[in-house]
């Protein structure tokens, strides 16, 4: 029997998903309840700018009083989808302290006070739901924490962010430099005005520390993720990866240590073989690849942000919390109990891409050898190519630590043979 008096609903922000999750809620309602057990009804939206005109929302339910509309008292679930730490933080604190469960899509927030948000939902009995804080419409919040809650989870590899895929995707199919793709990214409303975030990496680390929390039941903070932009990869690079059967991605990767005692998370550029199911993955799309004990290597592809996508997730996670509120449950919350040390990079063991710029003369090649083998660091294959005096030499690594790597770069740049070093590129996916 359904329950007549509706589950009430504040909504905080009415941008591009927000305003799609006004409109699902409205267009939806019947099927809403139905899948509930009882209506939803938007009881207030807050807003920065109230004048502006909001199809479909009546006038009446608009305020610019955040704080109130969260201590109304009568609200049984706050969804923000604001962004940003402040006011995000003290609104949904202040939304469990007054009784109502929280749905969010804060992937900033919860990378970095996701511990303290999940201690707050428990202190007051309620839910903290965010499928939309990583990749949009596809499911990979919740089969992480409920689906493979048995399984022992120990690598998670993803495209995570549309922008920086289409960039990449574009220099690939093109030959186009950063720069001119980059400018069709934001042509097309892919990129921001200002798309640092995008580019940099910052996006895709959030997303990486909410990741890694769930899949190792550990708690990774954003600060914990090491994070290295894609405006440096350039059309050789691609070039490069052509010519060993590669493409170029921006990837977030999370892996549990060979040991099972430490865990890292970092996101950067890294060459993938065309045969890796993440090679594939075209235009602005996220797809994320899992790989656990039981369940062997799982693939999550779709959409991964703009309005309707990830109204999706937020919708899904609405339905959820409000079956739970009308149970006198809660969902699962944060389970950090593995409490795994995070590693730093220079630990992280795995191939790479050396370009260098050389004298073209006998006894350079045993000259970058010999600094290779001096730090450590295994030589799988060597590509050299001359003219005039000058050449470049390609090396490919087999697996070394970051901290080595590093320290034979260094080792190089002292050689005087060596010009340079033009780039270096992680090789990730096999």
């Amino acid at each position: 029997m359904m329950r007549t008096r509706p589950l009430k609903v504040a909504l905080l922000g009415c941008g591009v998903v927000g305003s799609e999750v006004a409109r699902i809620m409205t267009t939806h309602a019947d099927d809403l309840a139905a899948r509930i057990g009882a209506p939803v009804e938007l009881a207030g939206v807050a807003v920065r700018r109230p004048s502006r005109v909001r199809e479909g929302i009546p006038a009446d339910l608009v305020t610019t009083d955040a704080t109130a509309l969260v201590k109304r008292g009568d609200i049984d679930v706050v969804v923000e989808v604001i962004g940003g730490i402040e006011p995000a933080r003290t609104l949904i604190t202040t939304a469990f302290e007054h009784g109502a469960s929280v749905v969010s899509a804060n992937k900033a927030l919860l990378a970095q006070d996701g511990a303290a948000l999940h201690a707050a939902a428990e202190d007051h009995g309620k839910d903290l739901y965010y499928e939309a804080a990583v990749a949009g419409a596809i499911p990979l919040i919740r089969p992480l924490r409920e689906s493979l809650a048995g399984d022992k989870v120990n690598r998670v590899l993803g495209i995570v962010n549309g922008t920086t895929n289409f960039i990449l995707d574009k220099m690939d199919n093109t030959g186009a430099g950063y720069q001119e793709a980059l400018d069709e990214a934001t042509a097309l409303g892919y990129a921001e005005a200002d798309p640092t975030a995008d580019v940099e990496g910052f996006d895709a680390a959030a997303k990486a520390a909410i990741l890694a929390g769930i899949a190792f039941h550990t708690r990774v903070r954003l600060d914990d993720v090491y994070r290295e932009g894609m405006t440096e990869v350039t059309a050789a690079d691609f070039r490069s990866a052509k010519e060993m059967g590669c493409t170029i991605k921006l990837l977030a990767i999370c892996e549990r240590a060979a040991d099972g005692g430490s865990v890292t998370a970092r996101v950067h550029p890294a060459m993938i073989p065309l045969t890796h199911p993440l090679a594939s993955v075209r235009g602005a799309y996220n797809a994320v690849f899992v790989e656990s004990d039981a369940a062997g290597q799982l693939m999550f592809y779709g959409p991964g942000a703009g309005g309707s996508p990830t109204a999706s997730a937020v919708l899904g996670d609405l339905v959820a919390v409000c079956r739970n509120r009308l149970n006198g449950a809660t969902g699962p919350g944060e389970s950090a109990y593995a409490a795994l040390p995070v590693s730093p990079m220079g630990e992280v063991v795995t191939r790479y891409h050396i370009s260098l710029d050389v004298a073209d003369k006998p006894g350079v090649l045993a000259q970058v050898a010999t600094v290779f083998a001096e730090h450590g660091v295994s030589i799988d294959t060597v590509r050299q190519q001359g003219k005039d005096g000058e050449a470049s030499l390609v090396v490919v690594t087999h697996r070394a630590s970051d901290a080595s790597l590093t320290g034979t770069v260094e080792a190089l740049r002292k050689l005087d043979t060596v010009r340079g070093v033009a780039s270096i590129m992680r090789v990730e996916g096999e």
